[in-house]
């Protein structure tokens, strides 16, 4: 079982930039894929990115290509989600997941096990 906390959520403006956190739980996170994924009003949970559990493999959805950067630091158990160059279109309720390594690719939502209570980022323009 992981228990996922995330973390950085707030309000900012267009053009702006925030750091998601997701602390991890268990001894086992280096073990994990882990992705983020944001869910905004009215519209389905959506891919944003990925990184597998070796960190030698990310994945962004192409939205935020170029803005985004998801890390991870297998000693502090957590993931990260630098954004930078936010837009209003990035509102949404942003949810850190885990997941055992599978044939799934780390894109895919339904392949992730664990999922984080999720925290709310708000851009202004």
């Amino acid at each position: 079982q992981v228990q996922l906390v995330e973390s950085g959520g707030g309000l900012v403006q267009a053009g702006g930039s925030l750091r998601l956190s997701c602390a991890a739980s268990g001894r086992t996170f280096s073990s994990y894929d882990m992705g983020w994924f944001r869910q905004a009003p009215g519209k389905e949970r959506e891919f944003v990115a990925a990184i597998r559990w070796s960190g030698d493999m990310t994945a962004y959805a192409d939205s935020v290509k170029g803005r985004f950067t998801i890390s991870r630091d297998n000693a502090k158990n957590t993931v990260y989600l630098q954004m930078n160059s936010l837009k209003p279109e990035d509102t949404a309720v942003y949810y850190c997941a885990a997941r055992s390594p599978k044939f799934a690719s780390i894109r895919v939502i339904t392949s992730y096990d664990y999922w984080g209570q999720g925290t709310q980022v708000t851009v202004s323009s």
